[in-house]
């Protein structure tokens, strides 16, 4: 097995940064458990058999397919699914009121590894006849140009790669088993380490992420992201200051859950972000809550819609 159970002691377990493990962990991403004599003061961690931070990152990257070689499979497997989503969006004033909600409903698919989202309604009302005519007209195109393979954006895993800037720079401790949604996984909590040193190439994301704290939950038996929580437990500046400040207090959580055999997908998301945007102040709650999910031939689509000559 890729992980290992927990010892008695594991609540009094010291903090390490992940790159601060002993030899004696296996480099091989999932393969031999490791030893238990190799954990740290006769701790045995609940992660995979590297705690390496080389072969842990590469874990947590095919978590959210930033690894090539699970990313593809399961681009080919989310092609036979669509599913329903819903983001909810409250701006706030300094004192926590709601100010204003909006909220849009759009149904989901993606074709040639391009996400595609068809919107269906607007503050709980259905588009009207016209508004659904252009949106059909801007899906039909928006099809075509994935079917012909037009250049796509970086996924959006890719953009952020989230978790593996934070854990690039953090301390991990309490690690733990626990029951979620119904499934055995482990957890532990992780903080920012300000003496960590950060790549030339995330230098701006992993600074920030010595500002965060929070906690991660794996699957134990799909060895997948189930939840995180992450949160700015000190204020961030961009450019100093003169670009942007983000406040403590800012934070971010995410579920993750399986929606058909050999996938799991994002189910629920929420984040409030308390920011300065050059002279504007930034005060919002975004909740995203994916669901419905249905099997469905991409097939079809290519009939209905095949690309023009």
């Amino acid at each position: 097995s890729c992980w290992q159970s927990l010892g008695a002691t594991t609540a009094a377990a010291p903090t390490h940064r992940l790159d601060e493990f002993p030899a004696g962990y296996s480099s091989a991403s999932c393969s031999p458990a490791v030893p238990a004599s190799a954990s740290p003061a006769g701790h045995q961690y609940a992660v995979m058999s590297s705690c390496r931070s080389s072969s842990f990152h590469r874990t947590a990257n095919c978590v959210l397919t930033i690894c090539p070689s699970s990313g593809g499979h399961r681009s080919e497997i989310r092609e036979n699914y669509t599913f329903r989503r819903i983001v909810r969006t409250d701006e706030v004033d300094k004192n926590g009121t709601v100010t204003k909600t909006t909220n849009v409903e759009r149904e989901v698919f993606f074709v040639k590894g391009r996400q595609i989202a068809r919107l269906v309604k607007r503050n709980g009302v259905e588009l009207n006849a016209q508004e659904d005519k252009h949106e059909q007209e801007r899906i039909r195109k928006r099809v075509e140009m994935a079917l012909k393979g037009f250049p796509k954006s970086r996924p959006r895993a890719e953009r952020i790669s989230l978790i593996s800037d934070i854990l690039a720079v953090a301390k991990i401790s309490s690690p733990r088993r626990v029951s979620l949604n119904g499934r055995e996984t482990l957890a532990f909590d992780f903080h920012g380490d300000p003496k960590a040193r950060v790549s030339d190439r995330h230098d701006t994301q992993q600074n920030a992420a010595k500002n965060m704290a929070g906690t991660i939950w794996f699957d134990e038996a799909d060895r997948q992201v189930a939840r995180l929580e992450v949160r700015l437990a000190e204020n961030f500046h961009v450019g100093g200051g003169l670009l942007a400040s983000i406040r403590k207090g800012t934070y971010l959580r995410l579920e993750q859950s399986p929606v058909g055999p050999g996938l799991w997908m994002q189910t629920a998301s929420e984040q409030f972000i308390d920011a300065r945007l050059v002279v504007k102040g930034l005060r919002e709650r975004t909740r995203v809550e994916n669901f419905d999910f249905k099997r469905f031939d991409v097939e079809t689509i290519e009939k209905i819609n095949p690309p023009f000559q």
